[in-house]
Parts: structure tokens; sequence; C-alpha cells
């Protein structure tokens, strides 16, 4: 197979999901070099982190990555391209992303506030939900939004639009927060093309739906390849979605492995449809 950083890593992350000789076997069969052979491992780190900053990701996945807590991750978070406001903010504040922590996050050297966005006018002028309130664009609501950072100002926000409904584009604004409590969303809108409006916008169910059902294929698994670098508590969830596909279409089969190594750079479907079309025609 022709060896790049995205398809090699594709390739790779996909066959970690089978037995460990068997992966050696078809990484020889389809000219893949082992991870120890095409660099050290902090080259091949230091490798995987350029391309992750520089591939567009749902803003799931960023979330993923803060959700760890970790100074050093949230370095990386900063200075990937899908990064927002809100996300910088809450990282120069040390904000804490993982579910069960309360203590503020170690904000690493030249990341603190003073790196951060500017905070907005309106809310200046009239605090949190009143900048929501004012926003009478699409702009000026995510601009309004981008300043709900803490558990606090969710809650602040929930039983301000419990006492009176938010406008709509301040809604729309917080909904497609990835860090948006489900709850509230759920109160914001359930209806079919709602919820797929916000899926659109990136904001995605889990690590198992971002693997089966978002593409390109080559695209996704390259993201999913850095996940234990990244976002280690939440990729064994892509991993559990992917690997009964992989052995029911590919298992230790050379000739199907083969194919999908030709098809990868290419298809433009999920990574499911990959592997199936893959077992299909070989």
């Amino acid at each position: 197979m022709r060896d790049n950083s995205t398809s090699g890593a594709a390739v790779g992350f996909l066959l970690g999901l089978i037995d460990h000789e068997d992966a050696d076997r078809i990484r020889r069969r389809i000219g893949l070099p082992e991870p120890a052979v095409q660099a050290t491992l902090e080259a091949r780190q230091n490798a995987l982190l350029w391309s992750w900053t520089r591939t567009a990701v749902p803003a799931s996945v960023l979330l993923w990555v803060l959700e760890q807590d970790d100074p050093e991750r949230n370095q990386w978070v900063w200075r990937h391209r899908s990064a927002d406001n809100a996300m910088r903010r809450a990282i120069a504040r040390g904000v804490p992303f993982g579910p069960d922590r309360e203590a503020l996050v170690t904000v690493v050297d030249g990341l603190g506030p003073e790196l951060a966005p500017p905070v907005p006018e309106n809310f200046t002028r009239f605090g949190l939900v009143g900048a929501l309130r004012e926003g009478t664009s699409m702009q000026s609501a995510r601009t309004a939004a981008s300043m709900v950072l803490e558990r606090s100002d969710w809650r602040a926000v929930t039983e301000a639009d419990r006492n009176r409904p938010l406008p709509g584009y301040a809604r729309w604004a917080l909904s497609i927060r990835p860090d948006c409590p489900p709850a509230l969303r759920a109160h914001f809108g359930t209806h079919r093309k709602f919820t797929h409006r916000v899926r659109k916008a990136g904001v995605l169910d889990g690590p198992a739906d971002y693997a089966t059902s978002w593409g390109p294929a080559s695209h996704v698994l390259n993201v999913l390849s850095t996940g234990q670098l990244m976002f280690p508590a939440r990729v064994g969830e892509a991993q559990e979605a992917l690997r009964p596909l992989v052995r029911d279409h590919l298992g230790d089969r050379e000739d199907a492995w083969a194919v999908l190594a030709q098809l990868i750079d290419t298809f433009q479907g999920n990574a499911a449809e990959l592997v199936m079309t893959a077992g299909a025609i070989a």
C-alpha cells in the first residue's frame, strides 16, 4: 500500500482490533511498516499530534480531549484548528470538564487569561444571561454563548430559560456547544430535524457514533488513531464499536485487508461501510 501518515495510521488503527500475530502478518502483506520501525515513540507521538491539530474534527472530539482534564492535552486543544473561543476561554481559566472533577485544571505557562479571546462588549454591559437575551443574530448569539464556561454558568442559563425562554438564536448557539448539558439540549428541542442539525454541527453521541457513522473513513480513523494519546478514556468506545465489524468482514484474511488498503484513500463512506465493502469485494 502507499504508506502515508493518514492511510498508514488509519489502517493501523483497524489492525489494532485483531490478534497481534495476525496483524503483524497482514502488515507485511500490505507493506505497512511496524509502528516501531516508522519512528521512535516520541517522534511518532509528535507526528500524530501535528497531524491531529491540522485535521478538522467535530466539536465533540475536542470535548473528549478536554474531559481528560490534562494540562498538556489542553495545550493541544488550544492549538487545534477546530477549537473555538469558548474552549480557549475555558482552558485559560482552568475549567474542568471531567464529569467527577471539581478542582481547577492547571494551566500550561503561556495559556493564561491574558491570551484568552477578549470578553464581548455585550457580556460586559449586560452580564451572561443579558447578553444571551440581546443576541438578535447568530453571530451575536454565538459570541454570547461562548461565555458560558463553568457548570454554574450552565445552571444560570437553564434557570433563566425556565423563567423566560431565551431567544431562538441563543438557544441554537447553546445547543451546538458540545458541552451543553444533554437535559438542556433536549429542552431546547427533540424534533428529528433539530437533532439532525445538531449532529451536522458536530455534536455526537459518543466515539462509537463517530467511528461507525461519520466520514470519510480515512479521516475518522486517522483521528481515532490518536485516541490513546489524546482521549484514552473514550477511544475504547470506538474500538468496541468497530471490533465486531472488523472480525466479521475482514478477520485474518490478507486479501480483504489488501482491498481495504487500496480503497481507504478514496473511500467516501464511513468506517463501517469501508470494512464491509472491503470484505465483500474480497
